[in-house]
C-alpha cells in the first residue's frame, strides 16, 4: 500500500528487493545468499576489505557505454561524411583507471581544470585527444595546456582570446581555439544544471561569439576552427538539443570560409534514469536524431556539413556506478498530512552529504536497496539520510525499502558514478570514501580512501602543535 507521504512518481513495489531496470550497473545481481554482486564480486565481500561507505565501478559497464557512445556518433557522422568526435566530461568522474579505459575506447577528455587535465595526461591520454574548457581559465592554466600540447582551448570571452595569443606569441606557438556559444536554449532541467540561459556564466551570444571571429583570425598565434555549445545536464528531451543546434548552425553559416575545416561542438547533457520514473532517451537515437538535424539544416542552406562533436560524461560513468553504505541507525518518524497520519522510517547511514552533494544541491533523487540480504518484510516507505549535522542531509530522498531494514545493513544507492566522488567534500571532518573497479570476479582500488589522519595532517596549526 502507498504511503500519503510518498511523492507522486514513486509507486510502492510488489518485492522491494528487485532491481529496477536501467537503474543499476550491467553486471549488478542478487547471488545465492540473496546479497548483491556486482562485476561477480559480493558486496559484502568489497565492504570488508574496503571499508564503508564506498564508491565501486562496474568497469566493464563503463567501457561498454563509452564504446557505445563512439559507434553511435561515428556511425551517424558517416552517414553525412563528416568525422564525429567524442570527449570525456571528465568533470562527471576521472581517475587513472578511468583515463585509460576511456582512450582505450577512442575518446577525447574535456577537461575543465588544470587538475583534470594533469590527471588525464598522468592517466596517459594524448594531449591531441584533450580540449580545455572553463569559464576562468587562468594565465598559469592555459600556459600547461599550450606545453602539454592540448588540442583545442575553448574560448569564454573575450579576454581570454587575448590572453591565449599573449600566451601563445611568448611560447611562439600556434594555438588551436573554439568559441563557446550560450545559445539561449532554455533546456528542461534544474536551474543550477542550464548553462545556455541568457543570464549565466558560460559563453557568449551568438552575436559576440561572431565578432570575437574576426579577432581571432586576425590573430597571430590563435586558429580558429570551431564553435562549442552546451545548454546543460540531465536532459529528457529533443527539443532543447535540436533547438541549440539550430543556433549553431545559423552562427557556422554567418562565420564559415571556404575550404576551412570546421568544427561544431553540441556537448552533452544527456540524461540517465536515476528512479524507475526517469525515462531516457535511447542514446544511439538521439544522436542520429541531431546529427540528422544539422545535416538537413546544413542541406537545406547550401552549406558543407561541419565535423560534429559530443561530449558525454553522465552517461557514461552514472549508470556504471554504485554507493555502499552501512546502515546505523533507523528511527520511524510520524508525520501529520493533511487529516492523515503517517509514518516514515528514516534510515541513517556512514555516509551522507560529503560524498554525494547532488541531493542537496540539486533536490536529486535516487534508488536504493538492501544489498547484504533480501527481505520478505512489507515495503516501507524510507528516507535514507546521511550523518551530517544538516536536515538536508539526505541521501535517497525517498524510496521503498523492506520494513525490516536495520542497522549494520549494507545499502546500495545507484546510479553514483557521476558527480558524487566528484562533488565529494570533508564537511564535519569526515575522509572521502575509497572507489573500486570490479570485473570478472575481483576489484582493483582506484582512489584509496582519506583516512581521518590524512584529513588532519593537512592542518598547519596542528602540525606545528604535535612538533
Amino acid at each position: 500500500m502507498s504511503n500519503p507521504l510518498a511523492p507522486g512518481w514513486l509507486s510502492a513495489p510488489g518485492d522491494a528487493n528487485a532491481l529496477h531496470s536501467g537503474i543499476w550497473p550491467a553486471s549488478m545481481r542478487r547471488d545465492d545468499t540473496g546479497a548483491l554482486e556486482v562485476g561477480g564480486v559480493a558486496v559484502t565481500e568489497l565492504i570488508e576489505r574496503y571499508g564503508s561507505p564506498l564508491y565501486v565501478f562496474d568497469q566493464d559497464d563503463l567501457i561498454s557505454r563509452a564504446q557505445s557512445v563512439q559507434a553511435a556518433v561515428s556511425a551517424a557522422c558517416a552517414r553525412h561524411g563528416i568525422t564525429g568526435s567524442v570527449y570525456y566530461a571528465s568533470k562527471s568522474f576521472i581517475s587513472g583507471h578511468v583515463v585509460s579505459w576511456i582512450e582505450d575506447a577512442g575518446l577525447g577528455f574535456d577537461v575543465a581544470s588544470a587538475g583534470e587535465m594533469a590527471i588525464a595526461l598522468a592517466g596517459g591520454a594524448n594531449p591531441d585527444h584533450l580540449e580545455f574548457q572553463g569559464n576562468n581559465k587562468s594565465a598559469d592554466e592555459i600556459a600547461q595546456a599550450m606545453s602539454a600540447g592540448v588540442s583545442t582551448i575553448v574560448i569564454d570571452a573575450p579576454i581570454e582570446a587575448a590572453r591565449i595569443q599573449a600566451i601563445a606569441s611568448a611560447m611562439d606557438t600556434r594555438q588551436k581555439v573554439m568559441i563557446r556559444v550560450n545559445t539561449g536554449v532554455h533546456a528542461d532541467t534544474h536551474d543550477y544544471l542550464a548553462t545556455a540561459r541568457e543570464d549565466q556564466k558560460f559563453g557568449l551570444s551568438p552575436e559576440e561569439a561572431i565578432a570575437l571571429v574576426s579577432v581571432i583570425r586576425d590573430s597571430s598565434h590563435l586558429d580558429f576552427v570551431g564553435l562549442h555549445s552546451h545548454i546543460g545536464s540531465q536532459i529528457f528531451r529533443t527539443e532543447g538539443f535540436l533547438e541549440a543546434a539550430t543556433r549553431m548552425v545559423q552562427a557556422y553559416q554567418q562565420v564559415r570560409r571556404e575550404g576551412e575545416a570546421f568544427t561544431l561542438n553540441l556537448g552533452g547533457g544527456f540524461g540517465i534514469a536515476y528512479t524507475e520514473a526517469d525515462e531516457p532517451m535511447e542514446l544511439a537515437h538521439l544522436i542520429d536524431t541531431i546529427v540528422d538535424h544539422v545535416a538537413a539544416l546544413c542541406t537545406t542552406e547550401g552549406l558543407p556539413i561541419p565535423n560534429l562533436a559530443f561530449e558525454p560524461g553522465r552517461v557514461i560513468s552514472g549508470p556504471a556506478g554504485v554507493t555502499l553504505y552501512t546502515v546505523g541507525v533507523t528511527k520511524p518518524v510520524t508525520v501529520h498530512e493533511g487529516d492523515q497520519v503517517a509514518t516514515r522510517l528514516y534510515v541513517s547511514v556512514d555516509g551522507g552529504m560529503s560524498d554525494n552533494a547532488r541531493p542537496a544541491l540539486y533536490g536529486a533523487n535516487y534508488s536504493a536497496r538492501i544489498a547484504s540480504r533480501t527481505s520478505s518484510e512489507s515495503p516501507a516507505l524510507v528516507r535514507v539520510v546521511g550523518k551530517h549535522c544538516e536536515s538536508g542531509d539526505i541521501v535517497v530522498n525517498a524510496e521503498y525499502l523492506p520494513g525490516d531494514v536495520a542497522p549494520g545493513d549494507v545499502l546500495a544507492v545507484a546510479a553514483t558514478g557521476a558527480y558524487c566522488y566528484s562533488l565529494s567534500s570533508n564537511y564535519n571532518v569526515v575522509g572521502r570514501p575509497p572507489v573500486v573497479a570490479v570485473s570478472g570476479g575481483s576489484s582493483t582500488l582506484m582512489v584509496a580512501g582519506e583516512t581521518l589522519d590524512d584529513v588532519l595532517a593537512r592542518d598547519q596549526g596542528l602540525s606545528r602543535g604535535q612538533g
